[in-house]
């Protein structure tokens, strides 16, 4: 009888590891590692890859969603991000990784129209394949990743993590995690702070 449970608890903890594996995402870029460009498909019909920018100076890659409570709060200050740092060299690029099979609310048509209704000023794109978000291993909407362009085709990871220290309330935020590190970066400089943790939902991964 004991064996025949010891034997059924090893059957079950094999299942949860494979099972664990085949949902959760690989371990992703550090920071120092380089990111490799993508392409993904826009909401605006088009396919956006981070080469398309000849003249970035880096980038802000936000893992983001229409369904998570977070990357709704935080949508206003992603919207301010791009404004203040597009023009100089340092755009916001979105992407939705969510599985739409568990959220519909993130359907590349839901994505539209939220773009359209929020008036974004960067590309909202679709992963759906969830490679991409793998290849960063992004784990929460928002995740976000600051790139610094070296050279062509070079991007590489200078912080990780969240946008700033008020997940719920933009009028409580004391320290700005993205915008110090991209001005860091601007000055010639490295981030005093490189990693934060992500505060958001469980981004929703493919079984």
């Amino acid at each position: 009888m004991k064996r025949t449970f010891i034997l059924l608890f090893l059957v079950t903890a094999v299942v949860a590891v494979l099972f664990m594996n085949a949902s959760e995402p690989l371990a992703g870029y550090g920071v120092g590692d380089y990111a490799k460009d993508f392409k993904l498909p826009n909401t605006d019909g088009k396919t956006v890859t981070m080469s398309d920018y000849n003249d970035a100076k880096g980038f802000i890659i936000v893992f983001t969603c229409n369904t998570c409570p977070y990357a709704n709060a935080y949508e206003s200050r992603i919207i301010d991000l791009d404004k203040k740092y597009a023009s100089k060299g340092f755009p916001v690029i979105a992407i939705n990784p969510n599985d739409v099979s568990q959220q519909p609310g993130d359907t590349m048509d839901e994505m539209k129209k939220r773009a359209k209704n929020k008036g974004y000023t960067f590309p909202y794109l679709r992963d759906d394949s969830q490679q991409v978000t793998k290849a960063f291993g992004a784990t929460k909407t928002p995740h976000v990743y600051v790139l610094n362009k070296e050279a062509a085709g070079k991007y590489k990871v200078e912080f990780i993590g969240a946008i700033d220290d008020s997940p719920n309330d933009p009028s409580d935020v004391s320290e700005r995690y993205v915008e110090d590190a991209i001005n860091a970066i601007s000055a010639g400089s490295s981030p005093a702070i490189t990693e934060k943790r992500a505060i958001g939902c469980t981004i929703k991964w493919k079984s």
